[in-house]
């Protein structure tokens, strides 16, 4: 099987030692390297960089099977047992969720796991998990 390359996202935090509380305490990324203004972060094999801005993030929402989804946002396709379980340790940290774990598209095309949280600069990060695969590009 071909590796999968990862991806490389640099987003805006307002304060670099509650991106470090979040992502590396909260949800478990391992911390890279780090400079006075940026800190890499490995989020399940992916480099993230969290850049010092000063701004908490402002999103729009957009409906998506009866959500407000918040736009832009970023997040992971987990495996199902990946899913419960982060969801499980976001409850363990009392971290609110912008939408609650639950089923989208209940037995559609596409059926999915998903959830919603925001980081502490209010970037909106989405987890999902598709029991199968070949859900993820379903059509009708």
């Amino acid at each position: 099987m071909a590796e999968r390359p990862r991806f490389h996202l640099a987003f805006p935090v307002h304060d670099l030692t509650a991106a470090r509380d979040f992502y590396g305490g909260v949800l478990g990324c391992a911390e890279g390297r780090s400079a006075g203004h940026w800190v890499d972060f490995d989020l399940f094999g992916h480099q993230i960089v969290a850049h010092l801005t000063g701004e908490r993030t402002h999103h729009a929402v957009n409906p998506v099977d009866g959500d407000e989804v918040p736009v832009p946002h970023f997040g992971l396709l987990l495996s199902p047992a990946a899913w419960t379980e982060l969801a499980a340790r976001l409850r363990a940290a009392d971290v609110a969720f912008a939408i609650e774990p639950h089923t989208r598209f209940a037995g559609e095309a596409g059926e999915q796991s998903t959830m919603f949280v925001f980081d502490p600069s209010g970037n909106a990060l989405e987890f999902k998990a598709f029991r199968r695969d070949d859900q993820i590009f379903a059509r009708d």
